[in-house]
């Protein structure tokens, strides 16, 4: 009974949801203030989430249960990587080995499982934000994992979130060389799986309305949009944990949340759209070097 408590209310989806689309209305607001705009009241995304559950879904003529598990698979694993990132926080000694590499398994998930729903739509447009959502995972992947590698050399060798936590609280990862060029590269990265600009080309409305989720409506989207909110709270605290871990008393948390959070909507909304080929370019570029470097020095520094 705890564990299924754990799972769907704290600190699994229904927290997970609730932070994420509040955190989802401070992109929306902040990006609004940029552009001189006034911006949503705080309920916007609620709102919209709970009218799409009344909305009617059309299903196209296609491979229909591909269609509509699609979604509902992609939330559920982020659901086990929201459990999996709170239980580590609030208990560091019930982490299990290898918990780091379960997550980053489960952060992917809900990529493929845009792409398969996007593809088994058969709509010309969804196939294409279909392909640039596989390409667009192919170039950030590499960068985000050398990443995660740097954390754990710093932390000698320990692949349990719980031990990261212990070492991050006697030395933040950040306030290192080798930290703070890795800590630049997940940044990068986690703007990329969320799909925000400059990387927001697998939905890209102004070229391909909407891509890979022109064919959905209704439940089906809504669970889409529902992922995208507990992404919006998984990565920033994935983020918190393995660079700026050394306090993790709530205040703390969600100042630090706060202020990534911020740091990627004014990369959102100071930067253009990039082409799929640029967009490679950059993460199997300087973001890859980038990341090499941090374990090299890593290394050095053990």
């Amino acid at each position: 009974m705890r564990l299924l408590f754990n799972y769907l209310i704290f600190p699994g989806f229904l927290f997970s949801a609730c932070i994420g689309l509040l955190a989802w209305w401070v992109d929306r607001k902040v990006s609004a203030r940029v552009q001189w705009r006034v911006g949503p009241p705080w309920h916007q995304n609620f709102t919209d989430i709970i009218k799409l559950f009344g909305k009617e879904t059309i299903v196209p003529d296609s491979s229909k249960t591909t269609f509509l598990l699609a979604p509902f698979i992609g939330l559920l694993s982020l659901a086990l990587a929201a459990t999996i990132l709170g239980m580590a926080i609030i208990f560091p000694q019930a982490s299990f080995t290898g918990d780091i590499i379960v997550i980053i398994y489960l952060l992917i998930i809900p990529a493929i499982a845009l792409m398969i729903g996007a593809s088994s739509s058969r709509n010309p447009l969804a196939s294409v934000g279909a392909s640039r959502e596989m390409k667009l995972v192919l170039g950030y992947e590499l960068p985000f994992i050398l990443s995660v590698i740097t954390v754990l050399i710093k932390s000698g060798g320990n692949i349990r979130l719980g031990e990261i936590i212990v070492y991050q609280s006697l030395s933040s990862t950040f306030f290192s060389f080798s930290g703070a060029i890795a800590f630049i590269v997940m940044i990068f990265c986690i703007q990329a799986k969320l799909g925000l600009a400059p990387f927001e080309v697998s939905e890209a409305e102004q070229e391909i309305m909407g891509g890979a989720l022109i064919e959905y409506s209704g439940l089906p989207l809504a669970i889409f949009k529902l992922t995208k909110a507990v992404f919006y709270y998984c990565l920033p605290l994935l983020l918190i944990v393995l660079f700026l871990g050394k306090d993790l008393s709530p205040l703390f948390v969600i100042g630090k949340y706060i202020l990534i959070l911020v740091i990627m909507v004014l990369i959102k909304n100071t930067n253009p759209r990039l082409r799929i080929d640029q967009i490679l370019r950059f993460f199997w570029g300087p973001m890859t070097v980038l990341a090499i470097s941090s374990i090299i020095l890593a290394l050095l520094g053990r």
